[in-house]
Formats: C-alpha cells, structure tokens, sequence
C-alpha cells in the first residue's frame, strides 16, 4: 500500500524548516505581498476622496448661500447672517422634504449620520456600499446642512468615501476583508481631506471601522490618508482648520481639572444619546410615514434657529469662537442646550447629517461653561478639552478624540489634559451605557457589535499545549469487523474521540478513519472483512506542536474536517499528538479563566 502524508501550510506560509524555532515559518504577522497592491489602490483612493471632500464642502456652500441668500455663489457662507425673519423656519423644513423624498424614492440607507451605515456595511454586508448611496448620500447631506440643519460634514464624507471605496474595490477580485480595507481607507482619507487630520482619521479607522490591529489594512488606511492630506492643500487649504494660540504646558492639578472636565462631557453624552434616541422613538409613533418625519423635525430646528441662530449649519465659526475662547457664561449655555435639542431632534427624525461637528460644539460649550469654576480658568483651553472629551465619550474613540484636537488647533502642549478627559469621559459612557450613539442604532436594527479589541486566544495558543497526547492508534492492517469489536467493547483507548490514527509495523503514520467512516462502510455490508486503510483516509492534513492553533483551525476549516493529526517536524511520520474539536474549546476556556476567575492570596 502506497502510503501519502500531505501537508498543507497556512496562507502565507513559507518553506518548512525543522523544529526548534530556528528560521521557524511563524511570522509576527500574517500580512503578504497583497498589502502592496492595496496600498496602490488607496492612493487612488486618497486622490479621488480628497476630490468628494471639496465637492461636498462646495455643495453645502452653495446650498446655504441659495437657501439662505437667494444668490448662486459656492464661497463660504453661514446661515447666521440672513435676513429672512420669521421665514427662516420654512428653510429646514424645505430641504427636509426633499431629504424624505430621496430617502422614501433613492435610498432609505443616506437617512442617518452615516457612521452606522459604514458599520453596517462592513460588518453584515460583506462591505458592498452600492452606487445610488454613494451618490445620493453626499447630495442629502450638503442639502440637510446647507438648509440648516445642525450636522457636520464628517459623517456623510466619511460614508462617501467609503462608498467609492467600496465600489472601487468591488470592480477587483478582492476578499470582503480587502473590500473592507478599501471602504475604511475611502471613509478615512474623506475626514483627512476636511478637516486637514490624517492621523486622527487613521486612528478614527483603527478605533472605529476596521475592528482589527493589522498591518494588512493600517498600511493602505495610512497611505489613503495622507494622499488626500496632501492632495486637500491646494483644494481646500493647509490645516490647521482652527488654529488657537498655544497653550502653557499643564500642571497635575490642571490634569485633575481635565478629568473633572472628562467625567462631566461622559455624563453629558450618555444624555445627547438618551436624547437622540427618545426623539427617535417618539417619530416611530407618530401615524405618518417616515419620509415626512424629517420636516417635522426641520420645524423644531428653524425655530431654534430663531431662538439661537448659532444651531443652524455645520458651524465651524461657533466651533472656532470657542476655541479662541470668545463664548463665556450663559451664552455658551443657551447655545448648549439649543444645539442639544434641535440636534436630537434632527438625527431622531432619520435626516441625514454627521454627528463629530455637533458633538465640539456641545463639548467646547460645556468646556467653556465650566471654566468660571476652575482657578485660572481659561475658556479657550477648556472648550477644546470638552470637545475631545464629548467625541472621545459619545463616539467611544479617546484616541482619535486627543489627536483629532491637537490636530485641528496644532496646540501641542494640551495632549496630556486632552487625553485626561477623553480617558474620563470615555470611563463614564463605558460604566453608565451598555452601547454608544453609534452602535445603539445597529443594535436596534436587531445587530449587535463589540467594540474591544483583544489578542485572539487562537492565535498565541500553540497546538502543543492543548493537544491530546494520549493518541488513539490502531494498526492499519486492522480489519474492520475488529475494529468495531473493541468500539463495542468500550475500548477506553479508542472510544474517545472520533478519529482514530492508522499505523504501520513501525509505528509510523498512515492515515487516520474516523466514525463516520466505519458507520458508512457497515451501512454498506460486505466490508468486514475490508481493512481500515482501505476505508479510511490516506492523504492527510496534519498540524505541529509549535504552530498557532489558528492556523491548525483555519486548515480544519478550510478542509471541512474536525480534528488533524500532531507530527514532529523532523519526522512528518511520526504522530505525537491529536489536535480534536474538545482541544480547541479548551484554549477558549483557558481565556474565560484567565478573564473571570479569582485566585486567593
């Protein structure tokens, strides 16, 4: 009898060396030569990205200086400076019923702050974004916010981009987890390409969209944005986009303040998300189809409009008075809770708009409210700790929070207090809320997702320490009616697992028949007299002690099979152990362990 043992090596593999570790083919990483060609497609991505970010910004000018104007003109405009009185109301509620109407006739998917959608095509739709999104998204948005309504760019750009991502990849023969790469890198080089941050968008990517730490999709993220980076100058400008003098280095006791700062921005997202989705429940009741729902909520936003003219719009001008520290008192706290309504009322009605331009405003109000309780207190400086602190807890991303700061004021010297209150305010929302105003949405589409990231127990868990060494043996010269004997007997040897390994005279491996096998050929009669090579399998898959379980479990995956054969490196014919379904669970109860339980001193 001819006897084959095949081995095959996981995905990206190099040559076989011999035991001991020495040249081993394990890598640090699981990352090949593709990184490569996806990094060549997100330049493309940065470049067009870069373009989308400058005709969305173009769009909403244009829209506000009609809507708000009467005049045809794409130079930057906010709404605060009409002269349309009372009649300003009509403005929001204009634009809408024309969002209601593409959303009810285009696409239900560019209702929302696009975030959400961008998670949800990642995670249930394979990271397929179709056409009609990516071009109705940008043109809802850039009408929404020029009309009025109290969004940021950030979320539709970011959904854009990912879009364009998405269906650049899809014209390729990619895997979903290169289409995803792609969506993300889209998504990120559109937030570099506004507002002038590529290393807050790669963090954004990292902590938000990509749910992995890999070099296979950081490295085309980062490339994609620093090209819109770059390509954004001779667009849109060179950043910083709010530029603030630079602050004095700061103190212990300042970094006490900043945490205090922190706790209260977490208390005060764990409310705008409360708010957000009780509007959002109220619209749900009312007895009218959800296309009409946007304008009733465009009344409550021209009305606060009317009270606080600063809601209406994207307000990149509130945003940059708070910075400079020009907004004190009770006028940061009227635009605070005006911005908090009519902001959660819009979202709760399903407009379109981003949530990140919103949420600085809100947070370098409260920031700036709170600095007449603080020694030396300085409006400026505490506006732009509660704007990362309010991004860093409601959007639970205190990474991209701190450097998205520094990267739009270049104020350096506040990283250690900007990190302070991201780190508090995120502690509030994680203990108090058991999802953020991102995830809650999907949770209410019936999907729920996990926002950590941990070192899969699969992958530093090596197949020795979990695998049975008591092998289960038989000679491959066994007939099968023997076989079946000692089964029958309750042969403790055999009767624990599955598969059972075929040897020869010299104990070396042959192959392996599981019970599967044996019920088939006694279903078929006649083969008792048959030896269990003959029924059994001789071209095998095999694993070694020293490699990642991971790669034994994608092996069995990829094979359809549930459990291999352990062999010594030097001598492939030799088994020292089985690696079985119970082995592999076992690695996931040893992290459960380590995760729950106790030990006593």
């Amino acid at each position: 009898m001819e006897h084959i043992l095949a081995r095959a090596s996981p995905a990206g593999a190099g040559k076989a060396v011999p035991a001991g570790g020495h040249g081993s083919e394990l890598s640090d990483f699981s990352t090949d030569r593709r990184v490569l060609l996806l990094s060549a497609m997100a330049v493309v991505l940065g470049a067009v990205s870069s373009l989308l970010a400058y005709a969305l910004l173009w769009l909403i000018a244009a829209v506000t200086n009609l809507a708000f104007y009467q005049r045809f003109s794409a130079q930057p405009a906010v709404p605060q400076g009409h002269a349309l009185g009372w009649w300003v109301v009509t403005v929001p509620v204009a634009g809408a019923l024309v969002i209601g109407l593409m959303a009810r006739f285009g696409s239900e998917k560019i209702r929302g702050h696009g975030i959400p959608e961008a998670l949800e095509a990642i995670l249930l739709g394979k990271s397929r974004i179709q056409l009609k999104v990516a071009v109705l998204k940008p043109i809802s948005a850039a009408i929404s916010i020029g009309t009025g309504g109290p969004f940021g760019a950030e979320g539709p750009i970011i959904m854009t981009g990912g879009a364009f991502g998405s269906l650049f990849a899809q014209r390729f023969h990619l895997s979903a987890a290169e289409r995803k790469t792609l969506l993300v890198a889209g998504a990120a080089a559109g937030m570099a390409a506004v507002f002038a941050t590529p290393v807050a968008a790669v963090l954004l990517a990292v902590e938000l969209l990509l749910f992995e730490w890999k070099p296979r999709s950081f490295i085309p993220v980062a490339v994609a944005a620093l090209v819109a980076s770059v390509l954004r100058v001779p667009l849109l400008g060179p950043g910083p986009i709010f530029p603030v003098p630079v602050h004095a280095v700061q103190s212990g006791e300042m970094l006490l303040f900043a945490a205090g700062v922190g706790v209260l921005a977490g208390c005060g997202s764990g409310l705008l998300t409360l708010l957000v989705y009780a509007f959002e429940d109220l619209f749900q009741k009312l007895p009218l189809h959800w296309m009409w729902w946007p304008a009733i909520g465009a009344l409550v936003v021209g009305v606060g409009g009317i009270i606080e003219p600063r809601v209406l719009g994207v307000g990149y001008d509130t945003i940059h008075g708070l910075l400079r520290g020009e907004m004190i008192g009770t006028m940061v706290l009227g635009l605070l809770a005006a911005k908090a309504v009519v902001w959660a009322v819009a979202l709760g009605s399903g407009t379109s708009g981003g949530v990140l331009a919103p949420l600085l405003i809100m947070g370098g109000a409260l920031g700036a409210f709170a600095a007449h309780w603080i020694p030396g207190g300085d409006a400026g400086l505490w506006a732009t700790i509660g704007m990362a602190a309010m991004m860093g807890g409601t959007m639970r991303s205190p990474l991209t929070a701190m450097v998205f700061a520094v990267e739009l004021t270049r104020d350096f010297n506040l990283f250690p207090a900007l990190m302070a209150g991201s780190v508090a305010a995120l502690a509030v929302t994680v203990l108090l809320m058991r999802r953020s105003i991102l995830t809650e949405r999907l949770a209410r589409r019936g999907h729920h997702i996990t926002r950590e990231y941990s070192t899969d127990p699969f992958e530093f868990t090596r197949v020795g320490e979990v695998m049975d060494r008591e092998v289960p043996t038989v000679p491959d010269a066994t007939t099968l009616a023997e076989l079946s004997e000692r089964l029958a007997a309750g042969d403790p040897a055999l009767n624990r697992r599955q598969g059972i390994l075929l040897v020869d005279a010299q104990q070396r491996l042959t192959g392996i028949i599981t019970r599967g096998d044996i019920v088939r050929a006694l279903a078929k009669g006649g083969s008792e007299s048959r030896t269990v090579a003959e029924l059994g399998s001789t071209r095998l898959e095999v694993t070694h002690p020293d490699e990642p379980l991971q790669a034994a479990l994608a092996r069995m995956l990829r094979r359809n099979i549930g459990r291999l054969p352990v062999v010594d490196r030097k001598d492939p014919t030799r088994a020292i152990g089985y690696l079985g379904r119970a082995a592999i669970l076992s690695a996931l109860s040893r992290r459960h362990e380590e995760e729950n339980l106790r030990e006593k001193l």
